[in-house]
């Protein structure tokens, strides 16, 4: 199995540690050509969304990663992932891939200092959630489905080949979030 993590901006070195923990092949993506060969799984790590759109077009890696996406290939969005991959942006800003059928509230919680840990349910298990000046969904449409809520606010979903949360499920020694990831790259129907 391997995971590309777009590295081009953002917290992708933790990701990689998880994986390669969880004894995955994971590797960086930052450019083109870094997408040749197999790739099982994507992740799309934290970090300032603003930014890492603008880098995935001017890197080219924009399309190449938005048909992968179209193809089923799972992808796994963290805080500024889950940005990148929803469909509307509560301040108006243009989406970047727009795949997912959520809305998303940008900083939500906060600047940096407002950054919080608490325990939730993820997919009915206790969990540890890092919020860093993190999104929420406040509206899911369609066939996507909620996995976790903080306080009335949606922090996680899925939609088919699609996870996003809003929180930082690398920057804890659980890893039930990234063992959902893998069974959703173990049970994909190609």
């Amino acid at each position: 199995m391997r995971i590309g993590v777009v590295a081009v901006q953002g917290a992708f070195a933790e990701h990689i540690a998880v994986l390669e923990r969880m004894g995955i092949s994971a590797f960086e993506i930052r450019q083109e050509k870094d997408l040749s060969g197999s790739i099982d799984g994507l992740i799309l790590p934290g970090g300032e969304s603003t930014v890492m759109k603008k880098l995935l077009r001017e890197l080219c890696l924009y399309n190449p990663i938005k048909e992968l996406i179209n193809n089923g290939v799972p992808v796994f969005g963290t805080c500024a992932g889950m940005i990148l991959l929803s469909e509307i942006i509560e301040s108006g800003e243009e989406s970047c891939f727009g795949t997912m059928n959520v809305t998303v509230k940008r900083n939500a919680y906060g600047r940096q200092l407002g950054s919080f840990r608490c325990i939730e349910k993820f997919d009915g298990n206790d969990i540890e959630m890092p919020f860093i000046r993190a999104p929420y969904i406040t509206e899911v449409r369609e066939d996507a489905e909620v996995l976790a809520v903080h306080e009335g606010r949606i922090v996680a979903v899925r939609q088919g080949n699609q996870l996003a949360t809003a929180f930082h499920p690398e920057l804890t020694d659980d890893n039930t979030v990234f063992n959902y990831f893998i069974n959703m790259i173990k049970n994909r129907v190609k």
